[in-house]
This record gives structure tokens, sequence and C-alpha cells, in this order.
């Protein structure tokens, strides 16, 4: 079963749909979080927010990149 490490990684190489089926698979806080960011990437605002209220977080306001160095750092615990 794929992680959502994978997922990352799968967003980096360009590949968002792959990343967003992982995410969406995933039913924790960490899986809404990572969701939120793929929306955030696809650039719909709406949905993202939806997704960082699942998450228990407020939207991430840095770069992309910013945001995915602390998800993995977080994922990896």
């Amino acid at each position: 079963m794929p992680t959502l490490i994978d997922a990352i990684d799968r967003l980096d190489a360009g590949d968002w749909d792959g990343a967003h089926d992982i995410a969406q698979d995933d039913d924790s806080k960490d899986g809404a979080w990572l969701h939120a960011h793929i929306h955030r990437v696809e650039g719909d605002q709406g949905n993202a927010a939806y997704w960082y209220s699942r998450a228990g977080r407020a939207p991430f306001t840095g770069t992309f990149e910013e945001e995915r160095a602390e998800m993995r750092h977080a994922f990896t615990g």
C-alpha cells in the first residue's frame, strides 16, 4: 500500500493524480493535510481550505516546497 511519502514523491514527479489517489485513500489527519496541499497545488483554494480544516490545520502560507518539506519531516517522524 502506498504511503503518504509515496504521494509526495509522486507530486514532486508531476503525478498529481497519483498523489491525489493516495491522499484520498488515507483517512488520517496527515492524509487530510496532504490532500489539502494537493488541492492548494491545483489552485483550488476552497477545496484546500476544507481539507486543512479536516486536518485541524490553518492553511499553509509558505511555498509548496516548504510545506512538502514540513510534511516529509512530520510523516517520517
